[in-house]
């Protein structure tokens, strides 16, 4: 149940009573931050009072007058300098808490389905991923497993940068060496083409013979002549299968379907250049096709434009990007476009999305997204390197981590079997290090600490992980429930138990604010706090000890509940549960 809506409706109807004048877009329900303050608060009454010329505190008795919350509030408090704080009944808490618990959707509310294409992860190819592909790739998993959730259609695009330069260089690289032979071998690693990718630009940046020949492999691609395109097929395919192979370590959902490079709107692009002629939105320049840009100047302060066409005909990113918007809002008849990429793409996306727009490729009700992703910093506050300088390899970062969870393991239980310690440092070190990403506000920088992420105690994965192998571990004393747990309800007596329930409770309102917002952060410190709620309540409310068996059903049906949402909460982070630890 989403208690924060369902309040807002409830002070809507009453702000109706009140005024005629059209003020709900002004009111705020929010969680309370102080248990003083009680449950929820109201806010923005101090404007609204304004606008209405009425005193804020006898504004807030009116809204109290009429806001019906019967049997729902206990309590209800004005406090200065405008708010409205809001006790909620334990009566009506264990009400929505014993119907939570017979439904298999948690108690969400259905929503009207929407199609959400979610852009993420997107690596260059003929590279290892390395740590900087980290934060975009498991942030966007995350928010396309809760949207999926909540019931979107959602469609995942790994755009990758199959095409331009890099491929003209490597080409020209491998005709120079005489290694096409070496693509076609079944154990060629990517490590071997990004060694040929990092000789390819030092001979491009001294050599303009070499680079006027990288930039013609390119034109070749692009007009699809056979033999380059098979050369160029061979470095995609290893690419990607390297790639996959990271993706499921990571346990992250995208599959080889959802890959779709920059070489796939090729075949678009001649269209996209006339059809922005034809509507007259170009100009020529040296040659080259150009889209002026308004309110953007280059540094003369001359109007700025963008080159979607060069003089020799070849096409840019520019270019690749307005044709995969207009496949997007056309073929897939997206309602919602998120982009997670590096804050340094923005105006390169902006400038993109005006141009789509002025082509009219755009519906008016479709919303863009660029949800911004900071850096992971090394302790001298710089991007996260090795100590020969180059970014750490993904695949280093995860060895390095499985190997310090298996030993965290082994030091805490050393007669743990094998097999069982392997498992189980792969789960851990897989959601510690997803967790790290994931529970920092994506737009920041952090600085990366291996301690705090493996930490069995604060804000870690391994802490919520251990919250759920604790209730497990309490259902393995009760072997067999009888039909008298199904019927007994959920009382709430002790603060522990109400704010446990509570929490439950505000399960919904997260998972909507998250989807809303692309922060999976929030739902990181919510899983957290229910995690230390529930230590709370299971050291001060005895379940298998307590002799009433209502009592022991009842906070057994509390735990339980605990237990899923957990679970369906990590889950939606991408991060496995475990029964031991």
């Amino acid at each position: 149940m989403n208690i924060q809506n369902f309040l807002l409706k409830k002070i809507h109807q009453a702000l109706l009573i009140i005024t005629n004048e059209s003020v709900s877009n002004l009111i705020q329900v929010q969680q309370s931050t102080k248990k003083i303050f009680g449950n929820y608060q109201i806010n923005g009454l101090i404007t609204i009072s304004k606008k209405l010329n009425l005193p804020v505190e006898e504004l807030a008795k009116k809204i109290i007058k009429f806001i019906n919350l019967n049997n729902i509030a206990q309590t209800i408090k004005i406090e200065k300098p405008g708010f409205i704080n809001i006790f909620l009944d334990p009566q009506w808490i264990s009400h929505q808490i014993n119907n939570i618990f017979f439904m298999s959707n948690l108690g969400f509310t259905p929503i009207i389905p929407k199609t959400v294409v979610i852009d993420y992860s997107s690596p260059n190819l003929a590279k290892e991923m390395h740590v900087g592909h980290l934060r975009s790739t498991v942030i966007g998993d995350s928010i396309a497993r809760i949207l999926s959730f909540l019931g979107h259609n959602v469609i995942r695009a790994n755009h990758i940068g199959d095409w331009g330069t890099q491929f003209g260089m490597l080409i020209a690289y491998i005709e120079k060496n005489k290694q096409p032979e070496l693509l076609l071998h079944k154990t060629i690693q990517l490590s071997t083409l990004e060694h040929f990718y990092q000789e390819a630009k030092k001979i491009y940046d001294i050599d303009p013979t070499f680079a006027e020949l990288s930039r013609s492999y390119v034109l070749k691609l692009q007009k699809g002549e056979k033999y380059y395109r098979q050369i160029w097929q061979r470095l995609v395919d290893i690419s990607i299968l390297n790639n996959q192979k990271i993706y499921t370590r990571l346990n992250i959902t995208l599959k080889k379907s959802d890959t779709i490079g920059e070489s796939f709107y090729n075949d678009m692009l001649p269209g996209i250049i006339s059809d922005l002629k034809n509507k007259g939105l170009t100009t020529t320049s040296n040659g080259a096709t150009i889209v002026p840009i308004e309110n953007y100047h280059n540094k003369q302060g001359d109007p700025f434009g963008v080159i979607i066409q060069k003089k020799d005909g070849a096409y840019l990113y520019s270019t690749t990007d307005i044709a995969c918007i207009k496949y997007r809002c056309k073929i897939l008849h997206a309602d919602r476009i998120i982009y997670y990429i590096d804050s340094r793409q923005k105006q390169h996306l902006t400038q993109a999305w005006e141009i789509a727009n002025k082509a009219g490729y755009i519906g008016q009700s479709v919303l863009l997204e660029h949800h911004i992703c900071g850096m992971m910093l090394g302790t001298d506050g710089k991007p996260f390197k090795t100590r020969s300088g180059n970014a750490l390899k993904l695949k280093t970062l995860l060895d390095e981590a499985l190997e310090r969870a298996r030993c965290l393991i082994l030091n805490k239980n050393p007669n743990l079997k094998l097999a069982k310690v392997n498992k189980l440092a792969h789960i851990i070190s897989i959601g510690a290090v997803k967790y790290s990403e994931l529970s920092k506000n994506r737009i920041t920088d952090y600085i990366f600490n291996w301690n705090s992420m493996l930490n069995f105690e604060g804000n870690t994965a391994p802490y919520i992980q251990y919250a759920c192998t604790r209730i497990f571990s309490i259902f393995k004393r009760f072997k067999q429930l009888d039909s008298q747990f199904e019927r007994n309800t959920i009382q709430l007596e002790t603060t522990e138990e109400i704010l446990l329930a509570i929490c439950l409770l505000q399960f919904e309102e997260i998972i909507i604010t998250v989807a809303n917002q692309g922060t999976p952060h929030i739902l990181c410190s919510y899983l957290y706090k229910l995690s230390v709620l529930f230590s709370s309540f299971y050291e001060n409310c005895p379940i298998v000890k307590v002799n009433n068996t209502h009592i022991k059903y009842s906070r057994l049906k509390l735990a339980l509940i605990t237990a899923r949402i957990l679970k369906k909460g990590l889950n939606l982070l991408g991060i496995k549960t475990v029964r031991y630890m």
